[in-house]
């Protein structure tokens, strides 16, 4: 805490300052919450301090003199690194502090998380977030969280200072990320459909933009076709959901299937494109890149069909 910092402000540790992390600590310290952060990559730790945070070395150092850390990694493992690996944040977490996952983890690992924390006497909550960038910069993600009533009432204003949904999952650890993970089958496969869907059309001769107008006031609109489809229009595939992360959330929902012994077949199928996008090299592209499979199988590209007269306009839609 420096010396301008009063005594009674909130302090939160935050690991994991990545283009979500960061603008969830940005929404932190706009509603007056302390924040000191850790990342692997310098450039964030930068971001962090000129957002006026402040930057810590090592896991440990983020959760020092915290009561409450919250970790937005992304991963599992990585969450294990950073909470029980060398310099880890437990080690330096008093008795009573109050941990906050964000990340899409599995929900096996989150319940026994729950359990190795606890013997640490620290408190849990799985809060798994959904939004993407502009939203987490903005303090309008949804948020699914569970915990123990004690766990959770600790946790709102760290929460609350993040999301315009927070929605209570119950007591225990586990059902948050599962909630997300429901999310994940939606918004996954539907991702896919809208580059299927657009690739269609396109092949078929029709402007991609025309497509776009159409469907956005028709039965098939999504508001992921509406937010992925101008990423493709504008040619612009900048991250704002990496292909990779797909390949990892549809791992967690087609393993999680598999544990309750639910097929989930449309997953798996979305599944497959996204790795055949990543092995032909778009894994870190924008997930919209998935259209990229399409073009390629077919021999096209999605943006010749565009008319004359739209091709000059396709950039305004990137901004809807």
């Amino acid at each position: 805490m420096t010396p301008s910092q009063p005594a009674s402000q909130p302090h939160a540790g935050f690991i994991g300052l990545g283009a979500m992390g960061s603008g969830m600590a940005s929404s932190l310290l706009r509603a007056g919450i302390a924040v000191r952060g850790y990342d692997v990559n310098p450039l964030a730790i930068q971001r962090l301090l000129d957002m006026g945070g402040a930057a810590a070395s090592s896991p440990a150092g983020a959760a020092d003199g915290a009561d409450t850390l919250l970790l937005m990694v992304l991963n599992g493992e990585q969450a294990d690194e950073s909470l029980f690996g060398e310099n880890g944040a437990v080690a330096a977490l008093a008795p009573g502090a109050l941990v906050i996952l964000c990340s899409t983890v599995a929900p096996s690992y989150v319940r026994t998380l729950a359990q190795r924390l606890a013997a640490h006497t620290i408190l849990f909550v799985d809060a798994p977030v959904s939004g993407g960038t502009a939203r987490a910069a903005e303090g309008k993600l949804s948020i699914m969280a569970s915990g123990s009533p004690a766990a959770f009432a600790r946790a709102t204003p760290y929460l609350a200072a993040m999301a315009e949904n927070l929605y209570p999952m119950g007591d225990e650890p586990g059902q948050g990320s599962t909630m997300k993970l429901v999310n994940q089958v939606l918004a996954g496969i539907q991702i896919a459909a809208a580059a299927e869907a657009i690739a269609f059309g396109s092949k078929a001769g029709i402007d991609p933009n025309r497509i776009f107008e159409v469907i956005s006031n028709s039965a098939g609109a999504s508001w992921v076709f509406q937010n992925r489809v101008p990423h493709i229009l504008a040619d612009d595939f900048t991250p704002h959901s990496a292909i990779d992360i797909w390949l990892k959330d549809l791992d967690l929902v087609l393993d999680t299937g598999k544990e309750m012994r639910l097929p989930t077949p449309l997953a798996a199928v979305a599944h497959q494109l996204y790795v055949m996008a990543a092995a032909s090299g778009y894994g870190r592209l924008d997930d919209s890149a998935v259209i990229k499979v399409f073009e390629k199988l077919a021999g096209f590209r999605v943006l010749d069909a565009v008319a004359p007269e739209q091709a000059t306009s396709s950039a305004d839609n990137s901004s809807q």
